[in-house]
């Protein structure tokens, strides 16, 4: 233990910071700012920073240590981003003290079962909890600004949006869902990643008119539906269903045509035999029906599982098909 309560302190330069320190007091003294290397005390237990002059800090990242619950910062005033994931977190308890200013708040790979103290967050852009142990998307109704929304790999049965009426993101991938509804009054919804879950069927989708990416990859889908009024849709991942006919998917995709960019259509029985594909037509979009497997968006954009790199994959596969067309072209006119 570190006590250096009343020591009139205005930085921490003189201090040495040991990594197996425990418990720092620095109640009582001048720091306006938070040492960076408090960060990187992985056993740090308690941090007592009562009666200072910090309040303009914007960024706090506490990720990747051994926190057991949320800490106390209350002190932080105008936070503005709060990241505590990567470490072992029983609860969401404690994010109440949390400025109302926070934009962004990463909680992704702990082990909080419930989503609670998140509704006096009104400024909230981006709230990432993939990877806990959710059952219940709850409390979010008042996160009327929220853009982007990642509950990945949880135990969600249930769409439950309260009509987030900005929000632009959501990944619910590697949850336990059997349906799509409950995403009508998304009208902002620009991405959606429901991978890897038990849906049968699509629907709820026609109202989403601004959607330019769907994500319905490894589910229990036999036909594309509900899609058919989505003039800005540029990327529908199909891979890995039951869906029998391609010509479903013609009709869907029929109001997209000036926009669809990508297909993907791997390991269904419809691209069984490849001459089938012939009968998928679509200009300006290529049809994949060989399996490329690219990581799942389950983590938000603070990771390397993201839509970045989703969208990075998307262009790799956009120019291997261009080379592959080309090849193609240059062997005929040989």
């Amino acid at each position: 233990m570190v006590d250096l309560t009343s020591f009139q302190l205005h930085d921490l330069t003189s201090v040495e910071l040991p990594p197996t320190l425990t418990e720092l007091d620095l109640t009582a003294n001048r720091l306006s700012s938070l040492d960076p290397r408090i960060a990187h005390l992985s056993n740090l237990t308690k941090l007592s920073l009562r009666q200072n002059l910090i309040d303009d800090a914007a960024e706090l990242v506490l990720r990747d240590n051994k926190l057991g619950k949320i800490p106390d910062v209350a002190i932080f005033k105008k936070l503005l981003v709060f990241d505590v994931s990567f470490n072992e977190i029983h609860s969401a308890q404690g994010l109440s003290k949390l400025s109302s200013t926070l934009r962004e708040l990463y909680v992704s790979k702990n082990e909080v079962p419930k989503m609670e103290e998140i509704d006096h967050l009104f400024q909230l852009r981006i709230l990432e909890l993939g990877s806990n142990r959710l059952r219940v998307m709850e409390n979010i109704e008042k996160l009327t600004n929220l853009e982007e929304l990642w509950l990945g790999r949880n135990r969600i049965k249930q769409v439950n949006l309260c009509g987030l009426k900005c929000i632009k993101k959501i990944s619910l991938q590697s949850n336990r869902l059997t349906s799509m509804t409950g995403f009508e009054g998304c009208v902002a919804l620009e991405e959606l990643y429901l991978s890897h879950n038990g849906i049968e069927k699509m629907e709820g989708l026609s109202t989403l008119v601004n959607l330019r990416v769907l994500d319905v990859s490894s589910n229990k889908l036999t036909s594309v539906d509900d899609i058919q009024n989505l003039p800005k849709l540029e990327d529908l991942w199909l891979n890995d269903n039951r869906i029998e006919s391609l010509g479903s998917i013609s009709d869907a995709v029929a109001g997209s045509r000036e926009k669809l960019t990508t297909i993907y259509l791997a390991n269904n029985p419809c691209v069984r035999f490849p001459t089938t594909i012939k009968q998928l037509k679509h200009p300006h979009c290529h049809i994949i029906s060989f399996a490329f497997r690219f990581p799942i968006t389950v983590f938000g954009p603070k990771f390397w599982l993201s839509s970045f790199h989703i969208a990075c994959c998307r262009v790799i596969m956009h120019y291997i098909c261009e080379v592959m067309l080309q090849a193609a072209v240059g062997f005929f006119l040989l």
